[in-house]
């Protein structure tokens, strides 16, 4: 299942050379029968001087692109930057055009200049990407020259076999091929030209990665190696069929090996981009991390796992949470050590330098800096990009265009900022009607926050009109193609479910479900574990939970799976599948509203906050 890449056009920089990895016998053979000379330039020239020891190589990176070709909707494409006075101030971000731009003037005056991303790059895309399985967003990154990414969990969105496409190309084994070529027959797919890695992901019968696990970019004698991993527990948030036959290794034990096996090759220079991250003190981009010592503005699982990692490893790019971060964690050594995020969606990119001892090979650590900066979309467009949305904009138009619904204001959904959101109500009421088309008797349903990838907004993204909700803002919001599943689930069961939003796995960063209407309880935050749930607040339709009733709910695949941690959820039974929540949804919009009678945003007062 393995998948090398194929660099099918001129690189950006024609002295790289592609280290085949996974720590094969093959890498020795093929390193010993390079000339001495290979991909370096005789000059030894560098950006400190044409004979300098050290040389400064430019870090641009990225993650959690998710497929937002076109700059997202409402807060969800927005970034918060802290004034000089201290006031905050939004400012709209986001969309490939403008990260083309920014890249490739970032780039300017840096020779020594790789691009590399920590996962999530496709997955939960919105509609132009979603329609054609991601396609065009693997393209955009060929464009934007991208030269090495990790895998992230939304990777697995469709299983390893599709993730392998992304790599190697061809056309979607179901839908085919979505461009005609030039005779008129199905364009074929070329898929990725930088490399996924997947250290941590073995394939369950033969034990070896199913992507590559490291990759070394090479260039005028510089050689910086990249280790790329996901979270451990991608297996809890992505469908079973995603990660079937699929195995998830700890993160810092496989790094620690691949970063001796980098070092034995005398590699010693080395970046891991990990799909983990953590949760800043702040959500303004630029705050700073190191006050009032380092690393002390982050919590969350990537400080463990930073700390954790060996010393051979000069900086972590880090992805996941969608929060932007620059921080310095002491490395087990005791070492500063740069760990980077840059929120998601394209609106901040992150500009490392590393700076290169020729003579040890390896990074100067005290010299690394790193800022993070804004993707504005007051620069100009990259017309490649222009051109290649336009292209694919008129394939998704006929289905996207499409009026589902009509509100009659924002209801932020992704963007919120609190548990409770006037989206995930909507969701929640949305999948038990579609339930009650399915059993009368169905009582409430439930839906998981990370399932809302959007808000959607009254303002028109095109010329649908302001308060119109399309088929593709639908889309945006629920791209999953789950389906809306109702089991039986008894009273204690679904108090424990509750629970579980804030216990076990959750406890640390809880994921507080979205309540359909009736369902009411009171979260109070003062307490620590399932405490925070307050069991005897729990009530349906204003009657207390009965722990020995049956209750009928409804919630998508994914959580009727057990997934996000909701293991108690998964033990329903008499389970019925409905429709994909994607068309319930629609649906909803399409029978409760006009536009002579728009929906209005929910209140979210389901769930009572005590902080």
């Amino acid at each position: 299942m393995s998948a090398i890449p194929k660099h099918r056009r001129p690189r950006r920089r024609a002295t790289r050379v592609l280290a085949v990895a996974a720590g094969l016998a093959t890498v020795g053979a093929l390193a010993a029968s390079l000339p001495a000379s290979a991909g370096q330039d005789q000059s030894d020239g560098a950006s400190k001087g044409k004979h300098s020891r050290t040389v400064d190589v430019q870090l641009l990176s990225f993650n959690d692109f998710h497929g937002n070709l076109q700059p997202p909707a409402g807060s969800s494409g927005q970034v918060t930057e802290r004034q000089a006075d201290g006031s905050e101030k939004k400012i709209d971000a986001g969309g490939v055009e403008y990260l083309a731009t920014s890249l490739r003037t970032a780039r300017k005056g840096n020779p020594y200049s790789v691009t590399a991303a920590a996962g999530d790059l496709i997955g939960a895309s919105p509609l132009l990407s979603g329609l054609f399985h991601d396609e065009p967003t693997v393209e955009a990154m060929n464009k934007l020259d991208l030269d090495v990414t990790s895998v992230g969990n939304h990777e697995f969105d469709e299983g390893a076999k599709e993730l392998a496409r992304m790599q190697n190309g061809g056309c979607h084994p179901k839908d085919g091929c979505f461009e005609k070529d030039g005779k008129g027959k199905g364009k074929k797919f070329k898929g990725a030209d930088y490399p996924y890695l997947a250290a941590n992901v073995t394939d369950e019968k033969t034990g070896k990665p199913i992507l590559k696990p490291y990759w070394v970019w090479k260039h005028k004698g510089v050689k910086v190696g990249f280790i790329g991993v996901t979270l451990e527990g991608t297996p809890d948030i992505v469908s079973a069929d995603g990660v079937k036959g699929l195995k998830f290794h700890d993160e810092i034990e496989t790094v620690n090996k691949y970063a001796k096996i980098l070092d034995k090759q005398g590699v010693k220079s080395i970046v891991t981009l990990i799909h983990e991250g953590g949760v800043p003190k702040t959500q303004t981009y630029n705050y700073d991390c190191d006050s009032p010592g380092a690393g002390d503005g982050i919590s969350g699982p990537i400080t463990t796992i930073a700390k954790g990692i060996t010393p051979k490893v000069d900086a972590l790019v880090t992805g996941h949470t969608h929060n932007a971060y620059v921080c310095t964690i002491p490395d087990p050594a005791g070492k500063p050590r740069m760990v980077t995020s840059a929120s998601s969606f394209g609106k901040l990119y992150t500009d490392t330098t590393l700076t290169y001892d020729r003579r040890t090979k390896d990074i100067v650590r005290t010299s690394v800096k790193s800022a993070n900066h804004v993707v504005s979309r007051e620069q100009a467009k990259a017309p490649d990009m222009t051109s290649l949305i336009s292209r694919w904009d008129k394939l998704a138009a006929p289905v996207a265009n499409k009026a589902v619904g009509y509100i009659s204001g924002d209801i932020p959904g992704r963007g919120a900022g609190v548990p409770e959101s006037p989206l995930g109500d909507l969701i929640s009421d949305a999948q038990l009607a579609h339930a009650k088309s399915l059993d009368p008797e169905a009582d409430l349903a439930l839906m998981n926050p990370g399932g809302i990838r959007s808000d959607i907004v009254f303002k028109a993204s095109g010329s649908e009109g302001d308060g119109v909700v399309t088929y593709g803002e639908a889309f945006t919001v629920q791209p999953f193609s789950n389906t809306v599943n109702l089991v039986d689930l008894t009273g204690a069961q679904l108090v424990t479910g509750l629970k579980q939003q804030v216990s076990g796995s959750n406890e640390a960063s809880p994921k507080i479900l979205q309540v359909s209407e009736g369902l009411t309880y009171t979260l109070d935050m003062t307490k620590s574990g399932a405490d925070r749930v307050v069991a005897d607040s729990i009530k349906l339709n204003g009657k207390a939970i009965d722990p020995a009733a049956t209750y009928r709910v409804a919630m998508n695949s994914f959580l009727a799976g057990g997934g996000d941690g909701f293991a108690e959820l998964g033990k329903g039974t008499k389970p019925v599948v409905g429709s994909d929540d994607l068309k319930a949804f629609s649906d909803y919009l399409t029978a409760n509203s006009s536009a002579d009678k728009p929906i209005a945003p929910p209140k979210a007062d389901r769930i009572t906050i005590v902080k």
